[in-house]
């Protein structure tokens, strides 16, 4: 055991002004300040027993690495701030009003959420701005970092609800500015996320969760601040709601990817971002059927896939050396995972493998190979291919159905009869090899070895003797009878079995180098279609070119690859055969420049607004 301490500074920024994951926000309308405490305190490096010590410097892109401890944090602050911190809060009947400690004691059995400090006594706090002192005080243990907002604008509402039987306390914090979003949605989506997620992985194994709005999206554990503001009418649009709900999601994941699941973001944004962003994307699809999810569909992929190859990077790259940072780390990575789960393995064993690989690395410092390995390992797959080409290469799927060939059985053809015949012939002659290789020399000349056909002469047979000599060769011709043979025709019945067959030869070429499943689409000449699913193994013999054939019952009217546009296909155009191709779009914009708060309304009001003002709201 060592034991140390130190003293230090932390200069708070204007985070809205400067940038930066933590600071403060200065609301000039009331005078008042959100604090969001984030980085403020020396955090130990990881050392692991493969890599050392992780130093890298942080330059702001590649995130961090950081290892578990258990903390004990007292906050002095004015004493009509309330804090919302990572941890579970040792001293509330110290800190909250009769009156607020009741109605949090309401919330640790409410189904929906409860305000504890309600929007009028934000609203007052703002105003009387008490010059007295409290002392807050958090306990959380086995986390990686610990991170606090503190502000007399919060309104906190809190509802409970449980995991595998363990009672989680779902939270939010919010200023009156996002009351009308964050009121209703924030602590719910919460819930919804550490739900969905310990379905997915791990059962979340902290007290609590919660989102804080603060014009920003960054995540600590048990604590993320998230955006979502509504207009000044309380409006809002469909962009900042659906935004809000999305980026806690996400935030909220991240408890469980790099929080718990605790890979090296300075190394591999990938490892944390993008798994995080493919289970945001299963969370959002629970949420509602309809919600507008950026990422994770293949089709959602195909802009980044085809710009020029000197413009891509492999997901495999130091976070830090990434330039399209959004699509390497987040996008593509979970757009691979879809793949995987809903094309190439399968839902149900691709859940298994998933859950598995959280499992067994909760709490641990994976690596990328850990992840490829539990993934095969638990599912029995072998994804060398799928790894190599989705994240170590640049390469992209682009399958072309290049022919079509139709055939149809022809009943009157008979196989030629063929008559006996005989002719002559000599006996084999010894398989002995044509010369003596420098092998079969040196041991023969070397006087250490003794054959096993000399050590044991049983071993000596007539072929034996044979391959030396000892047994002549026979030079005799010999006749010999080679049958006939007297097709049968077919029966009737198996004309009637095979004689609507339809035979169609598909000719398919990689066009992209990626290799990828190849899905067939046919509709018949009666309207209906049929999915024709073939493995990626497929490409094993010739990753460039495969012919290959099927059998219908049906006469076919068109043929298209990829109909539900699953493997992140680049080009359409060449994936059908008698249809008409979806034309190609292009876009035409202004661009312009623009700055302010993180989930802002457009400047051109919203629906929700314009309904308002035509029922005279």
């Amino acid at each position: 055991k060592f034991t140390f301490k130190l003293d230090w500074n932390y200069k708070l920024a204007d985070r809205m002004g400067r940038g930066g994951r933590g600071g403060y926000e200065y609301f000039a309308e009331d005078g008042n300040h959100l604090f969001t405490m984030t980085q403020w305190y020396p955090r130990l490096c990881v050392y692991s027993d493969f890599k050392g010590w992780q130093n890298q410097q942080f330059t702001g892109r590649g995130e961090f690495a950081l290892t578990f401890g258990n903390f004990k944090v007292q906050m002095t602050v004015p004493a009509d701030h309330v804090i919302m911190s990572t941890g579970e809060c040792q001293n509330y009947a110290a800190v909250l009003s009769p009156a607020q400690m009741a109605r949090w004691k309401k919330a640790q059995t409410a189904t929906e959420p409860v305000e504890v400090v309600t929007l009028d006594e934000a609203k007052a706090a703002e105003k009387q701005k008490s010059d007295k002192k409290k002392t807050w005080v958090f306990k959380a243990d086995n986390v990686r970092d610990f991170a606090w907002g503190s502000s007399r604008k919060f309104i906190w509402d809190a509802m409970a609800t449980k995991v595998e039987g363990k009672k989680i306390m779902c939270m939010s914090g919010y200023p009156k500015e996002a009351y009308g979003l964050y009121r209703k949605y924030s602590t719910k989506a919460v819930e919804h996320t550490i739900k969905t997620y310990s379905k997915f992985t791990i059962p979340y194994p902290y007290p609590v969760a919660q989102s804080i709005e603060a014009s920003n999206g960054m995540e600590y554990p048990m604590i993320c601040f998230n955006f979502g503001r509504t207009e000044k009418d309380g409006t809002y649009s469909e962009g900042t709601k659906n935004g809000m709900i999305g980026v806690i999601i996400h935030e909220v994941g991240h408890n469980f990817f790099p929080m718990i699941i605790n890979s090296d973001e300075r190394q591999w944004s990938w490892m944390d971002e993008g798994l995080n962003t493919f289970v945001e994307y299963l969370a959002e699809e629970l949420w509602d059927n309809k919600f507008p999810s950026r990422r994770g569909p293949a089709a959602y992929i195909t802009d980044y896939m085809k710009l020029p190859k000197e413009q891509l990077e492999p997901i495999m790259t130091n976070s830090e050396n990434i330039v399209q940072f959004g699509p390497n780390a987040y996008s593509k990575p979970a757009t691979g995972l879809n793949i995987l789960r809903e094309t190439i393995m399968g839902r149900e064993l691709f859940d298994y493998a998933f859950k598995e690989y959280a499992r067994r690395w909760a709490f641990k410092h994976p690596e990328p190979a850990d992840f490829f390995r539990t993934l095969e390992d638990a599912s029995g797959e072998d994804l060398d291919w799928f790894w190599r080409g989705w994240f170590y290469s640049t390469e992209v799927c682009d399958i072309s159905l290049d022919t079509v060939k139709h055939a149809k059985p022809d009943l009157s053809a008979v196989a030629p009869e063929t008559k006996e015949t005989v002719v002559t012939r000599s006996v084999e002659k010894p398989q002995v090899p044509s010369f003596d290789d420098i092998s079969k020399i040196r041991n023969r000349e070397d006087k250490n070895i003794t054959f096993q056909t000399d050590a044991d002469t049983s071993l000596r047979d007539f072929y034996w003797r044979y391959a030396r000599g000892i047994e002549p060769y026979d030079t005799t011709k010999y006749k010999v009878t080679i049958p006939g043979n007297k097709p049968e025709g077919l029966t009737a019945e198996e004309k009637e079995k095979y004689g609507n067959k339809n035979m169609y030869e598909l000719t398919f070429s990689n066009k992209g180098g990626l290799v990828m499943p190849i899905i067939v689409e046919w509709t018949y000449k009666d309207g209906t279609k049929e999915i024709d699913r073939i493995p990626a193994q497929v490409w094993r013999l010739n990753e460039n070119k495969v012919i290959k054939t099927f059998i219908k019952d049906k006469e076919v009217a068109s043929v298209k690859l990829d109909p539900y546009k699953e493997t992140a296909d680049i080009n359409e155009s060449n994936n059908s055969w008698n249809t008409i191709a979806e034309p190609s779009r292009f876009s035409i914009f202004k661009a312009g420049m623009g700055g302010g708060r993180r989930g802002g309304g457009g400047q051109g009001g919203n629906p929700m607004q314009k309904a308002q003002e035509k029922k005279g709201f």
